[in-house]
C-alpha cells in the first residue's frame, strides 16, 4: 500500500524542498503547501478570529484549503505541525486547529506534532536518528542556499541563473536524501564547498545595492507567505537581503529548550548539539571564504548576545533576535528589519524592546520593525519598511 499524505503548512521556504524528506517513510509522503495569500487568509479568517496570532490564521487557511480542494483522501492524509513548547502562542496550534477540522468534517484527519518537550504526547511524530540525519544535512545545504543565493540574485548579470541554480542543487540534494546518500559531517561540507564554487561561478554585474537585515521570528522571517514576500520586494528595491541560517535557530532551540522534556529526546538533542555546533564552525569558514557573508557561529553569536543584553530570555526568538541584529550590523549590513506577526507577545518584547537600546550600543544603525497582520494592508507595510530604505545613516 502507497504512503499516506503527510501535508506541511508554509514555514521555511528554502529549507522545506530538502527539509520535507527527512519525513519521507513507508508511512508518510509529505506535500508542502502553497497557496496565495489572500486566498488562505480570508479563508482562515472564516474559521478563526483576528485575535489568534497570525501565522495560525495563515496555517488554517493553507489547510483547509488542500483539503477543501479533493486533491487529498481524508481517510490517508494527516497534518505535520510544528510547536515550540515555549510561551510562543504556535504551542497551542495543535489544540485550535482541531476544532475546525472537526466542524469541517474532517475528524479523521491526524494532526501531528513535531516537538522536543513531549507536548501533545498523543500525536508525537516519531523521530529516529535516520530522520535526524537528513534533518541536519538538509538544514545545512538549505543555509548555503538561503546565503549564497541571497547574495547572489540582487547582483546576477543574467536573470533567472540564481534560481535555476538552486533549483538544480536542490534536485541534486533531494536524490542524496532520498537515497541516504551523503549525510556525515564531512560529506554534507563537501556538497557546501561545490555549491559555493557554483554560486561564485554566477556571473555578476557592478550594482549599488542596499544591505538590508531581516530578523524577527522565525515564521516571519523564513516563509514569503508569512512576510508578504519581504525578500522578493526588498531586491525590486534594489536591496540585498541578509537573513540568517536555520542552523543557528536550531542550535538555540537545542541550547535553551531542553531542560524539560523526556530524557532520551534531551539526550539526543544535547548529542545533535554536540555535531552540529563543530559542523556550524567549519560551514561559516566555507561560506565565508567563497567571499559570502554569514553571522558567527552559534557559540560567538550567544557571546554576542551575552554582551548586548543577556541570554535568559528563550522566548520565541528571545535574545537571538537581538544578537543577529547586532551580527548583522557588524558584518556591513547597518540597516536592520524586525518582522514579526502582530500580537506575538514574546517577540515584541525581546525585539520592539530593544531596539532603542541596541541602536544605541551599535552607533550607525538602524532599526525598524514592521508588523504583518490581517487587519493591515501592504501599502502600510511597505511604506514602513521605506522609511527604513530612505532613510540616510
Amino acid at each position: 500500500m502507497p504512503p499516506k499524505t503527510l501535508l506541511i503548512p508554509s514555514l521555511l521556504d528554502r529549507h522545506w524542498p530538502l527539509l520535507r524528506w527527512a519525513f519521507q517513510s513507508r508511512e508518510w509522503c509529505p506535500v508542502v503547501l502553497e497557496g496565495a495569500r489572500a486566498d488562505v487568509e480570508d479563508l482562515g479568517l472564516g474559521h478563526t478570529h483576528n485575535d489568534l496570532c497570525y501565522p495560525f490564521v495563515l496555517i488554517t487557511g493553507q489547510v483547509l484549503s488542500a483539503l477543501h480542494s479533493g486533491k487529498y483522501d481524508p481517510a490517508r492524509t494527516g497534518v505535520l505541525i510544528s510547536q515550540t513548547g515555549d510561551g510562543c502562542r504556535g504551542s497551542c496550534l495543535i489544540r485550535l486547529l482541531r476544532p475546525v477540522l472537526d466542524r469541517e468534517g474532517f475528524a479523521q484527519i491526524p494532526l501531528l506534532s513535531l516537538n522536543t518537550r513531549g507536548i501533545e504526547a498523543a500525536s508525537a511524530f516519531p523521530v529516529g536518528p535516520a530522520m535526524a540525519m537528513r534533518a541536519l544535512a538538509a538544514a545545512f545545504w538549505g543555509d548555503a542556499l538561503l546565503l549564497m543565493g541571497n547574495a547572489t540574485r540582487p547582483i546576477e548579470r543574467h536573470f533567472g541563473q540564481t534560481e535555476r541554480l538552486i533549483r538544480r542543487w536542490e534536485e541534486t540534494l533531494s536524490g542524496d536524501l532520498k537515497a541516504n546518500r551523503n549525510l556525515f559531517p564531512a560529506a554534507v561540507l563537501r556538497r557546501c564547498r561545490e555549491m559555493a564554487r557554483d554560486f561564485q561561478a554566477v556571473e555578476t554585474a557592478p550594482k549599488a545595492v542596499q544591505n538590508i537585515a531581516l530578523v524577527g521570528d522565525i515564521y516571519s522571517k523564513y516563509c514569503a507567505l508569512g512576510n508578504w514576500g519581504l525578500v522578493s520586494f526588498l531586491e525590486r528595491q534594489g536591496c540585498r537581503a541578509g537573513v540568517n541560517g536555520l542552523t543557528w535557530y536550531a542550535l538555540y532551540y537545542l541550547d535553551s529548550h531542553l531542560e524539560t522534556g523526556p530524557l532520551p529526546v534531551r539526550l539526543a538533542g544535547k548529542a545533535l548539539a554536540s555535531l552540529g555546533g563543530p559542523m556550524q564552525k567549519r560551514f561559516t569558514q566555507i561560506i565565508q571564504e567563497a567571499g559570502f557573508s554569514v553571522l558567527p557561529p552559534y557559540r560567538e553569536l550567544k557571546a554576542l548576545g551575552q554582551d548586548l543584553s543577556g541570554t535568559r530570555c528563550a522566548l520565541g526568538s528571545g535574545w537571538l533576535l537581538a544578537a543577529e541584529a547586532a551580527a548583522w550590523v557588524r558584518t556591513g549590513y547597518p540597516k536592520v528589519l524586525s518582522g514579526l506577526p502582530f500580537q506575538c507577545l514574546p517577540g515584541h518584547i525581546y525585539g520592539r524592546g530593544q531596539y532603542a537600546a541596541l541602536q544605541r550600543q551599535l552607533p550607525g544603525s538602524l532599526i525598524v520593525g514592521v508588523d504583518y497582520d490581517a487587519s493591515l494592508r501592504d501599502g502600510t507595510v511597505e511604506n514602513r519598511i521605506r522609511m527604513l530604505l530612505d532613510t540616510e545613516l
